[in-house]
């Protein structure tokens, strides 16, 4: 196992539609195992193939453990993971992504979703999911296709800078005027 490099927001490759995986081989073990260290070490609780610049459909998902929220402190390794079903209510929250440090934004997701996917050695599963798993599912899915959580506030003014590592606590400062200071790029402020 060994860390990888997470690309920031600028970087092309997240702005990629991903490719189907095909081959379940050692090489998806590796890269499965490379991403839920990087993961971790990153204190995230998702990871897509995209952000360590791999255009793959792969992704990583453990949240902490939460007796009420199903699903919660396992890791999940999904191949060709997709969304079959979604639930009509919308809940807002903050999120926050480890290629966009600093920042979190306030982004709608389903309440509840049904992922289908294939597992290290391709075989077919669905689940369901709600709460905080369900919204990171959605959030690392977008990755795939190439979207950010910025690209889905709810509005342009719900994105707030917070300290370094203070993404989960959301320590909101309300200044985005370091972006240009720190060299970010301001497409993706500019709504």
């Amino acid at each position: 196992m060994a860390m990888r490099q997470i690309r920031f927001v600028g970087d092309p490759v997240l702005r990629q539609r991903a490719h189907k995986v095909n081959r379940f081989d050692d090489d998806l073990a590796t890269l499965v195992q490379d991403m839920a260290e990087t993961m971790r070490y990153s204190n995230g609780v998702g990871l897509a193939a995209p952000q360590v610049g791999i255009t793959a459909r792969v992704i990583v998902v453990e949240t902490p453990q939460d007796e009420d929220e199903p699903g919660s402190g396992r890791l999940y390794a999904v191949i060709n993971p997709r969304i079959t079903r979604a639930s009509q209510e919308m809940v807002d929250g903050l999120e926050g992504c480890l290629s966009i440090p600093g920042y979190v934004g306030e982004v709608a997701r389903h309440a509840a979703v049904t992922v289908k996917g294939q597992d290290l050695e391709g075989r077919k599963f669905r689940f369901k999911a709600q709460g905080l798993v369900a919204r990171v599912f959605q959030h690392e899915i977008d990755h795939l296709h190439g979207v950010l959580y910025i690209d889905k506030l709810t509005a342009p003014d719900r994105l707030w800078r917070v300290g370094d590592g203070e993404e989960e606590e959301a320590k909101v400062q309300n200044d985005t005027s370091e972006l240009a200071a720190a060299g970010r790029p301001l497409e993706w402020v500019a709504m």
